[in-house]
């Protein structure tokens, strides 16, 4: 944040004080935000801070909260098992063009993809085992027990 913040300051002067903008400061917001979002999506952002719709979810038993996870859980598994492949294929097929200002390789500025969809993967593959182990749902979801 106070890397794409700093480069929004530079921007912002440049343009208005200086009147001479500069274009690399862009770039720099827009891949910083890039690896900000897909970064902590896999590693900081934990599984209760997402969005649900868990309207039905949250009216079930245990055992229905369970098997919805796990439906959840193997879907989410599936589908970037399935996407992996193409992810890495495109990732790195822009190994061979560069960012037009700062001249960064493009394979390395979507890197961070395929970093966050293994996590992704990991995340729910584990997730995935849990549920099948028998814990319990409330320890899987954060809730404390009162």
């Amino acid at each position: 944040m106070a890397a794409m913040f700093s480069a929004f300051v530079v921007q912002v002067f440049m343009r208005y004080a200086v009147n001479r903008p500069v274009a690399w400061t862009l770039e720099a917001c827009l891949t910083a935000w890039l690896w900000l979002v897909l970064w902590g999506g896999a590693f900081v952002v934990k599984d209760r801070d997402h969005v649900k719709f868990d309207l039905f979810y949250v009216a079930m038993r245990e055992r229905g909260r369970r098997a919805f996870a796990l439906l959840s859980a193997a879907a989410i598994l599936a589908a970037f098992a399935a996407s992996l492949p193409g992810a890495l294929d495109y990732i790195t097929f822009y190994a061979i063009k560069s960012s037009v200002s700062l001249g960064i390789r493009l394979d390395i500025v979507f890197s961070v993809y395929a970093i966050f969809s293994v996590a992704i993967i990991a995340r729910y593959a584990w997730r995935a085992m849990l549920l099948l182990r028998g814990t319990e749902m409330a320890s899987l979801e954060g809730e404390t027990r009162t």
